[in-house]
């Protein structure tokens, strides 16, 4: 398509304008094109025709007939007019810098956003290609070059308002405070004849900052906020899919101020910066759904560090389906959790999903006719249908001591937050001997290390023999984008190695296919969108308590599992990968190959 030619009149562009171009490209029916002409008087007014005509949702006349949406359109139309298109991604701007390229008044004048700034040039979103006069003024003005990119109006409109509110914000909360370093900073700058005075967390600039801290992050879907202080400013991160994204660098005495408005609403000592502490915030996404935050401060060499986690939930308590189980791993868990009593243990490490599973696995256990009661440290989620206890250390009630109350309280099923030592352990054994289902985490790499972990703990092998049902350890893998993925022959030598390298040891067979990440608007140009489990369920069946009463020897464990159908980490990721669910590199990277599973595998009697 040809570039703008230069000698194109300054105009707006047009209804008809831009029909008549999508009519031309063979993307729209010149029947659908002349009927949105003759109702045009109907929409004077309605904002950019661009949005017009998304709005009409119709569907590309050219195969494969996707849909002509806003986002669509708009990189359509920077096409036609040879520029370069956008899509605005507030997390990857720096709103402090281009909100100072021009005044918000001129970028509303003007329908233009400053979307990035150099020493060399400053690049601008708009919507209007044949509206220039205020880039040759800007260039005067910045004496600097200037790159027009096209972008979405909507997205315009709306970053036009927030990006310069945000940075007033900002400038407003750093005018209040003096201080450069938050108190605590082990390397605090004391200026002479300076005020060293705090601001408000309660000021209307800080309340601001936070609220629209907390939006972005519901709207990107992370899981967790880290406000991370500096020798001389803060840092804003999101974990969105199990990774961390640097979102924002604030002033170091914004970063403070938000810190104290986050510790205040969660009920914490806004004061005491010297330990950690936790706490807990519930709020309503825009929309009306109910999140609940936990917070988490630390304190650091520069200040106080402050963690999030979101959780939703809707997210927390879902079907195992979802949840990523198979329908042979399903009805292995199902067993050892609907039995009357017994200890059921959830393996893995930070972050591995157990909390979920748990949350899930409880969800479905409670029924009106069992008592289902947790200790937590602390309660991740409150859930109406469980009595939920949270451990306080200040006043000696740990987890013993709690499970230790529970058995007063008439239960019925039991969830230990985590064993962490012998009388835990111990505590946990006792109540499944008295008739107790008791449900519980352990920081092990796979399901046979569990059973030995408790033995090496203290537990009597004998009084495991009576009382453990099963051990299942997981992981999180990222999933494909299923708007983006890209389905690629198994062919390449490189493929094909990485795909045997994954299932070596086991005789499976390999997939004629697998997906690839590319990226799109949908998952930010991941990839990737969510988070699906990947499982290792070894049920206690007599054989394996068996060899528990005579020895515990984790490898003769392994190997017995393995021969009566448990299925290892990266086996079970291998399927998904051939389902089409993830990639190769996302199961290699959390379940990476053991010598003691491959040793296990090779020792086991072939058919």
């Amino acid at each position: 398509m040809a570039a703008v030619q230069p000698t194109i009149m300054e105009h707006r562009l047009t209804l008809i304008e831009l029909l008549d171009w999508l009519v031309e490209d063979k993307l729209v029916e010149p029947e659908a094109a002349e009927a949105l002409k003759k109702e045009r008087r109907y929409y004077r007014g309605a904002g950019h025709p661009l949005v017009i005509i998304g709005d009409q949702k119709w569907k590309s006349a050219q195969v494969p007939h996707r849909l002509l949406s806003l986002e669509s359109l708009t990189e359509w139309l920077a096409k036609r007019v040879g520029l370069e298109y956008m899509h605005i991604d507030p997390l990857k701007i720096d709103f402090s810098a281009v909100t100072e390229v021009m005044s918000s008044a001129y970028a509303t004048r003007f329908r233009v956003l400053p979307v990035g700034v150099d020493s060399k040039e400053a690049v601008i979103a708009t919507a209007e290609p044949y509206l220039r006069d205020w880039e040759r003024e800007l260039v005067k003005i910045l004496k600097l070059e200037v790159r027009r990119v096209i972008a979405n109006p909507t997205d315009i409109e709306r970053y036009q308002v927030e990006f310069y509110n945000l940075a007033k914000s900002i400038k407003g909360a750093n005018k209040a405070g003096t201080v450069s370093s938050g108190l605590g900073n082990f390397e605090q700058l004391v200026e002479l004849g300076a005020a060293n005075k705090q601001f408000d967390a309660n000021d209307a600039h800080i309340v601001r900052i936070v609220d629209w801290l907390w939006q972005y992050a519901f709207e990107q879907r992370a899981s967790d906020i880290h406000i991370e202080p500096r020798r001389e400013l803060g840092i804003v991160r999101f974990r969105i899919d199990g990774v961390l994204h640097q979102v924002y660098q604030i002033p170091a005495v914004v970063q403070a101020a938000m810190t104290s408005r986050i510790k205040i609403l969660g009920r914490m000592d806004v004061v005491e910066k010297r330990r950690p502490q936790d706490g807990r915030i519930k709020t309503r996404t825009l929309d009306g759904q109910e999140i609940e935050l936990r917070l988490s401060t630390l304190p650091t060499a520069f200040g106080e560090k402050l963690v999030m986690r979101i959780f939703d939930p809707e997210v927390l308590v879902r079907d195992f389906t979802e949840l990523g189980f198979s329908v042979e791993d399903q009805g292995r868990w199902k067993d050892m959790t609907e039995r009357p009593n017994g200890i059921v243990l959830v393996t893995g490490p930070t972050g591995s999903g157990k909390t979920t599973t748990l949350y899930s696995t409880l969800k479905t256990l409670a029924t009106p006719e069992v008592n289902v009661c947790t200790v937590e440290d602390p309660i991740e989620m409150v859930e109406g249908t469980f009595n939920q206890m949270q451990v306080q250390s200040n006043i000696d009630l740990n987890f013993a001591e709690g499970l230790r109350a529970l058995m007063r309280q008439d239960p019925d099923i039991i969830m230990v937050g985590e064993v962490r030592d012998l009388e835990t352990a111990e505590m946990a054994v006792q109540a499944a001997l008295t008739g107790h289902l008791v449900l519980s985490t352990l920081h092990t790499n796979d399901a046979p290390t569990a059973i030995t972990r408790l033995i090496e703990l203290g537990v009597a092998p004998y009084l495991l023999v009576a009382t453990i049902n099963g051990v299942m350890a997981q992981r999180l893998v990222r999933i494909l984008c299923a708007a983006c993925k890209e389905k690629v022959e198994l062919n390449r030598v490189e493929d094909i190695a990485a795909w045997d390298g994954l299932v070596s040891p086991w005789k499976t067979n390999r997939p004629a296919a697998i997906y690839k990440p590319v990226g799109c608007l949908e998952c930010r140009m991941t990839g990737f969108q969510g988070r699906v489990g990947i499982y290792e369920v070894l049920t206690c069946t007599p054989t394996i308590k068996e060899l528990l009463s005579e020895v515990a020897n984790e490898s003769k464990i392994r190997q017995l599992a393995l021969a009566e159908g448990m299925r290892p980490l990266r086996l079970s990721g291998a399927l998904k990968v051939a389902a089409g669910i993830t990639t190769i590199e996302e199961v290699a990277k959390v379940a990476p190959p053991s010598r003691d599973v491959i040793r296990a595998v090779a020792d086991l009697p072939r058919a």
